[in-house]
């Protein structure tokens, strides 16, 4: 009977990158973790971009509490909860990059890379929905059933990489650049082609008559503008690569970077930021309002 290696190995290519014996001791320990695989500049990119912007979840998660708990949106208590589910996912992922390139370490970096991509595709889409309802996306049901539909979006989603992944053996997310697998490349054309529709659409309603169905807030569309960009790009880079072009490689392996180290800080910035600065001024006016009724400014009209 064939062994689970042997099948894992059949399914999953190794990298070019991968060392040739095991000797190495899980990529020679420290050194192999920070300067194999993918490079020192690479590795340290994402490692400290997405220790930071934990550390700086970890240093606000007492107010950020605080303050949720005041307002009491269920929706945004699990919508920060989910950007620190996957906020860990992505630094681990930040972390071990180097299991792509250590054998025998295929098939769990395959799953961890299948669960954060599919976390962050699931905050990426909710905002998504929650922009193309517009002003109308207010109140406890618009905000749920934006909730319910991204979830079975990203459902589908995680279904069919997960079909091709370990039904097929397709190596979606172990990359080669010397046998690029051309139904691989493929599907990542068509996933970044149906994302930069959107965000392009969402442009267009910017600049159209059906500008006023969206929020009037400048931080949506910038982010709608950055996000248009980066998937123009991965575009770009998946079909140069897809057709074996060196520069493609390198120009998807920035962007993948550039996904992983900064969209969670720029979702961040867009959605809670503001929730939170606008709960702050709730909580000042609460307080003016108290402190005027007990007769605080009583003196100032004498």
């Amino acid at each position: 009977m064939q062994s689970l290696e042997s099948i894992t190995d059949s399914q999953f290519p190794q990298n070019p990158n991968n060392f040739s014996s095991s000797s190495s001791s899980s990529v020679n320990g420290l050194h192999g973790w920070l300067f194999e695989c993918h490079g020192l500049w690479h590795n340290l990119a994402l490692i400290i971009s997405s220790l930071i912007f934990v550390l700086f979840l970890g240093f606000q998660a007492k107010k950020s509490f605080q303050k949720l708990s005041h307002g009491r949106s269920y929706i945004m208590i699990s919508y920060y909860g989910c950007v620190w589910l996957v906020s860990l996912l992505n630094l681990a992922w930040c972390f071990l990059q180097a299991w792509e390139c250590t054998p025998g370490k295929e098939m769990a970096w395959n799953i961890l890379s299948l669960f954060t991509t599919s976390g962050m595709l699931f905050l990426e889409v909710s905002l998504v929905a929650f922009l193309l309802q517009g002003n109308y996306a207010s109140g406890l049901e618009a905000l749920t059933r934006t909730f319910v539909v991204s979830g079975l979006i990203v459902g589908l989603d995680l279904l069919l990489k997960a079909v091709y992944l370990f039904g097929f053996g397709v190596p979606l997310f172990i990359d080669n650049i010397e046998h690029p697998h051309q139904v691989k490349w493929g599907l990542w054309v068509v996933h970044r082609l149906v994302l930069t529709a959107i965000y392009g659409s969402i442009l267009f309603m910017y600049r159209s008559k059906w500008r006023e169905r969206l929020p009037a807030r400048p931080a949506f569309y910038k982010y709608v503008v950055v996000m248009f960009i980066l998937n123009a790009l991965a575009l770009f880079a998946c079909g140069l690569t897809g057709n074996g072009a060196g520069f493609g490689y390198w120009l998807y392996s920035a962007t993948i970077v550039c996904y992983h180290a900064f969209y969670l800080p720029l979702l961040y910035v867009t959605f809670l930021a503001d929730f939170f600065q606008e709960e702050d001024l709730h909580l000042e006016n609460v307080y003016y309002s108290e402190m005027k009724d007990a007769g605080f400014f009583d003196g100032d009209w004498e």
